[in-house]
C-alpha cells in the first residue's frame, strides 16, 4: 500500500526526507486496512445519498480516505477517525459543487450558447443570431410574443413579471434588434403586420 514508507520533515531552514520505523509502518498499514474495511461501505452510502450517483459517490469514498490516510498520524489519535473521514467527504462534495456552480457562472457567462439554426434563409439566420444575442429576458418575451404569438398578458404570466416589464422589455428588445440588424425588413413587428391575419 504504501511502497516506499517515508515522511518529509519541515524546518525552518530545509525539509528533510527521514524513513518510517518498519514496526511503526507495518502497525499504521494494519490499522488504517481494519479502517479502511469498517469505513468504505458507510462512506459510500454518505456520498450516494449525497451525491445520487454511486460512481461519483465511490469516488468521494476513495478521496475521503485517501486524505485520511495521509492524516493518519494525527486523526488516529484523536478518538473518531470515522468522523474525520465522513467530514473529508462531506466537505469535498461541497467544494466540487461550488466549482461547478463557478464553472457554471463562468461558462454562461463567457461562453455563447449553441446555435441551433433555423431552416429558412439567410434573413431567418441573420433575425436568430441577432435574437440569440439579446439578453435571456428580451428573448424570452421576444420569442413568446412574436415566434409563438402571444399576446402580452400571457407572456407575463408564463413568465411571472408584471406586465408592465414585459411591455418595456418587448421595446427594449425590439429597438436592440433594430439597431443590430439596421434594416426594417427584417424587424419582426413589422414583418408580422406586413404579413397580416
Amino acid at each position: 500500500m504504501l511502497g516506499d514508507a517515508t515522511f518529509w520533515v519541515r524546518s525552518e531552514v530545509n525539509t528533510v526526507r527521514r524513513p518510517l520505523p518498519e514496526a511503526q509502518v507495518a502497525v499504521d498499514e494494519t490499522e488504517f486496512s481494519e479502517f479502511f474495511a469498517s469505513q468504505y461501505g458507510r462512506l459510500c452510502w454518505l456520498g450516494l445519498l449525497l451525491t445520487g450517483d454511486r460512481a461519483e459517490a465511490e469516488e468521494l469514498a476513495q478521496e475521503a480516505l485517501v486524505r485520511t490516510w495521509w492524516r493518519w498520524k494525527l486523526v488516529r489519535r484523536p478518538a473518531d477517525p470515522g468522523s474525520y473521514a465522513r467530514r473529508v467527504l462531506v466537505n469535498r462534495r461541497r467544494s466540487l459543487l461550488r466549482r461547478a456552480a463557478a464553472e457554471a457562472r463562468y461558462l454562461a457567462r463567457f461562453r455563447p450558447e449553441e446555435l441551433i439554426v433555423p431552416a429558412g434563409d439567410d434573413r431567418a439566420l441573420v433575425l436568430w443570431q441577432a435574437v440569440q444575442a439579446l439578453p435571456p429576458r428580451q428573448r424570452a418575451v421576444l420569442v413568446l410574443r412574436f415566434h409563438e404569438d402571444l399576446p402580452e398578458v400571457e407572456v407575463a404570466r408564463l413568465l411571472g413579471l408584471p406586465l408592465g416589464t414585459v411591455k418595456s422589455l418587448a421595446h427594449r428588445g425590439l429597438v436592440r434588434l433594430r439597431a443590430g440588424l439596421g434594416s426594417p425588413g427584417l424587424d419582426p413587428a413589422r414583418s408580422r403586420t406586413e404579413e397580416g391575419p
